[in-house]
């Protein structure tokens, strides 16, 4: 099998578990749901929903981000605007067919109505921020101001999102990531005084 054929089987399954443990989760809540019922949902073992996502919260957590080569995440990384770039992943996340509730946002609630999903996801963000930091380094921005920018991307990235979920997603994400998100596009024009 090619490696192409074989990443996009993988990232088929991945969705297809993912899809079945929030369907799960959304009938019987997240607490009341075990590994080996996901993985008897989505016809696959226990040990394969361990392997995608190591836990019950990185069911929910894991996104293409995870699995997304340092690469690849230089090439979608706009380094004289990384608010324009999350605004714009947000946005083709949104713009992803499919029919009803796109996975990442349905996803969205339990990062805010279940504390360990909570805990995973701003671990999750801690790594992306630590990913994205070298790409912001140089040039403009020193190291120290490279991570510290990371971060206040990242987490801001998390502030838009808990807004869009309290005030029960009236508008689309991405005016919550664009909005919440622009009072630190200045950090990037630093030294263009």
């Amino acid at each position: 099998m090619a490696t192409g054929l074989r990443e996009r089987w993988r990232e088929k399954a991945r969705r297809t578990i993912q899809e079945c443990a929030l369907d799960l989760f959304d009938e019987r809540g997240f607490g009341a749901v075990t590994i080996e019922e996901i993985a008897a949902a989505a016809e696959v073992s226990p040990s394969s929903v361990y392997r995608y996502f190591g836990t019950k919260e990185g069911l929910i957590v894991a996104d293409e981000f995870d699995t997304m080569s340092q690469e690849a995440l230089e090439e979608l990384f706009d380094r004289e605007d990384p608010v324009g770039t999350m605004t714009r992943i947000v946005r083709d996340y949104e713009a992803a067919p499919g029919g009803g509730e796109p996975i990442p946002w349905r996803r969205i609630r339990y990062f805010f109505k279940e504390p360990s999903v909570r805990t995973a996801f701003c671990a999750s963000l801690d790594r992306a921020s630590l990913r994205i930091a070298p790409l912001m380094a140089g040039g403009k921005l020193t190291e120290t101001q490279a991570r510290v920018a990371a971060n206040a991307l990242v987490f801001g990235y998390f502030a838009a999102l808990e807004q869009w979920y309290l005030d029960g997603g009236v508008r689309p994400v991405a005016e919550y990531v664009e909005d919440g998100l622009s009072p630190l596009r200045p950090i990037w024009s630093v030294g263009d005084q």
